[in-house]
């Protein structure tokens, strides 16, 4: 029997810029990709990215596109009051969890 479900949100940080460098720093010096990616617990995929940048600075993305076109979901609960989520979801050609 479960007594409290407790749900937290981890949001993933950015890497600081001296981490970032001290991993690029480690490569160009001879060391490898996948050495460098279990020294500083660091994905592999995200070390070839860092190494292609000519700015280690993280980016700030202030809209993204979103699949989901909202005003046309507004019309649609407006003129399918009576429609189920996954049906809707189905609709959009997108999962429920993205309407909710």
């Amino acid at each position: 029997m479960i007594k409290s479900l407790k749900i937290v949100n981890y949001k993933k940080m950015a890497y600081s810029l001296d981490y970032r460098q001290k991993v690029v720093n480690y490569v160009e010096n001879g060391g490898s990709i996948t050495k460098a990616a279990a020294i500083f617990k660091v994905g592999r995929a995200t070390i070839y990215r860092w190494l292609g940048r000519e700015d280690l600075r993280p980016t700030l993305v202030l809209h993204r596109q979103r699949k989901l076109d909202w005003e046309a979901l507004k019309k649609d609960v407006e003129k399918n009051p009576e429609a189920r989520l996954v049906e809707r979801a189905r609709t959009f050609s997108v999962r429920p969890s993205a309407i909710c």
